[in-house]
């Protein structure tokens, strides 16, 4: 491997502790869907640590890659996410795709709104298309297009309530990530 690509020398399991905090997080988004991440038709899948990254790969391809040593191995599964220095979780764009069909809480934004989603910016009233009934404030959102195109995550900064009655240039969703990184942080994503 060359430049920034570090090998796999070791992925192992989470611990007790990590899977609960990974859990917790991903609960926010997707609920108690969070078992259909682990439990698919397709086989069965689990959740890898390395160098604080949280890889999904299905134990097919976790036995295939067995076979690998460690030093000629790059990347393995998708990386959902990483654990901070102060042992929380933040979720990365790579998840996106994995969460968004299951996604409890959802909000659509206007086509004027996704220019300044996507370069990292919150989502105003003003931008707001559609919030699912009932989101509470601080729930896990996932935004979409008003297309249905999932951009990425969010915290709802309003309850679908509140969000009736605010200003137009009240945050309603606060930006946690979104495909826009793809590019923006291209030499960092794993």
């Amino acid at each position: 491997p060359s430049g920034k690509m570090r090998p796999l020398t070791e992925m192992r399991p989470l611990t007790e502790e990590e899977t609960r905090v990974m859990f917790e997080k991903i609960a926010k988004y997707i609920g108690e869907n969070l078992q259909l991440l682990v439990d698919r038709p397709d086989g069965a899948y689990c959740f890898r640590l390395h160098n604080d990254r949280v890889y999904y790969v299905s134990e097919k391809i976790l036995k295939l890659a067995a076979n690998i040593s460690g030093d000629k191995l790059v990347s393995l599964g998708t990386c959902f996410g990483k654990f901070t220095k102060t042992h929380k979780f933040r979720l990365h764009i790579t998840a996106l795709d994995y969460l968004a069909p299951y996604a409890k809480y959802k909000v659509w934004i206007k086509p004027g709104a996704e220019q300044s989603f996507l370069y990292g910016n919150h989502v105003l009233k003003s931008g707001l298309g559609r919030i699912t009934e009932n989101t509470c404030q601080y729930q896990g959102v996932v935004v979409y297009s008003m297309a249905d195109v999932p951009l990425g995550f969010g915290v709802a900064a309003k309850s679908t309530q509140d969000c009736r009655k605010v200003d137009p240039m009240a945050i309603v969703v606060f930006h946690q990530a979104d495909i826009g990184e793809y590019v923006r942080h291209e030499e960092t994503l794993t």
